[in-house]
């Protein structure tokens, strides 16, 4: 049985006090989709409208040049994950850190390891998490055979990517070939891995007073266990209605076992305030592995986490300002007996 997760609240005497900087691609658009990040746009408006609810003292920003010199603020909510360059992941953070601001989120080396599909499998496999065999190919080193794992269908993606950006397969060592230098010559590393039939599930993980808590497990249920899903879907680009649709994940014999590997992998990235961990379900064999987790990741009310929140007893304004207010009673800017009191 579910339990519901108690929401943390800011204090008024806290909101009057802390101007808070909200940096997002799309911070200062108007909430319609955009035609290349789809509904990130939508998101991202959602975000800041609910800042604006709870009451802060927001600046917006949709440019990582805002930060280059030390703006007039006390905390950083940082959404400008992919800045079009490789590793951007870690630019806000690095920025912050830089002026010694507070952010909400992993510190810059957390992120990047994180956002590198690569090391993330090497920390899984160290704290003894299943993933499937894969390779890594960087940019200007040798692409060769030996490396590469060896199944009937492979997938090909960038290394540091989301929402399946830049996704292929390929059935062979040529198509291998082909999609990685594709992928190198678009300025990415590449990543290798057998395509495993089935479904992926999604775990959101907040920390709360410093511990993480796991939060009701989704589930992308497709149609075609064999479908591989792609960034024009994830993104509402197209339709998808029929080939995949996210559902509750309660299946009594696997949530302990990833509950389990989610706790263990999270214990790797602490501290980071929020972030989703994804495995790979295969139901006909019962197989789980682990596949990447994504930090500072999508909090949108239509998405996973949102939906999480929902199951969880949380509206999507107390997920956000639960999120929030964890960060800022890590960075010690609320007092801890405040926030606990606050209603």
């Amino acid at each position: 049985m579910l339990r519901p997760i108690e929401p943390l609240h800011i204090p008024y005497e806290a909101l009057r006090r802390l101007r808070l900087m909200f940096v997002a691609k799309h911070a200062l658009g108007d909430g319609a989709p955009h035609a290349e990040d789809g509904n990130h746009a939508v998101y991202h408006h959602e975000v800041r409208t609910i800042l604006e609810e709870i009451g802060f003292d927001l600046r917006l920003s949709n440019d990582y040049r805002d930060l280059f010199d030390a703006p007039d603020v006390d905390y950083v909510f940082p959404l400008l994950n992919r800045g079009g360059f490789l590793n951007s992941e870690m630019m806000l953070p690095l920025l912050c850190t830089r002026l010694g601001l507070p952010f909400l989120g992993a510190s810059a080396i957390l992120r990047g390891m994180s956002d590198d599909k690569h090391l993330s499998k090497l920390a899984a496999v160290a704290r003894g998490v299943p993933t499937a065999p894969w390779a890594i190919y960087r940019r200007g080193a040798p692409v060769t055979e030996r490396d590469c794992p060896r199944a009937d269908r492979l997938v090909i993606k960038p290394n540091a990517s989301s929402a399946s950006w830049g996704v292929r397969d390929a059935s062979g060592w040529a198509g291998v070939v082909q999609a990685v230098g594709a992928i190198h010559a678009e300025g990415h590393d590449a990543i290798v891995e057998p395509f495993i039939n089935g479904s992926d599930i999604e775990v959101p993980v907040i920390t709360i007073m410093g511990e993480p808590v796991i939060m009701p497990m989704m589930l992308f249920e497709q149609a075609d266990p064999s479908h591989l899903r792609t960034y024009w879907e994830k993104r509402d680009l197209v339709d998808r209605t029929q080939k995949y649709a996210l559902v509750d994940f309660e299946e009594p014999d696997f949530v302990p076992l990833v509950r389990d590997m989610t706790a263990r992998l999270a214990r790797e990235y602490m501290p980071f305030d929020y972030g989703r961990f994804e495995f790979r379900f295969d139901a006909a064999t019962g197989k789980v592995v682990f596949l990447e987790q994504n930090l500072n990741c999508n909090l949108w009310s239509e998405k996973v986490f949102g939906r999480s929140a929902k199951r969880a007893g949380l509206t999507q304004r107390e997920l956000i300002e639960t999120i929030v207010a964890e960060g800022l009673r890590r960075h010690g800017l609320i007092d801890i007996s405040l926030l606990e009191a606050a209603e």
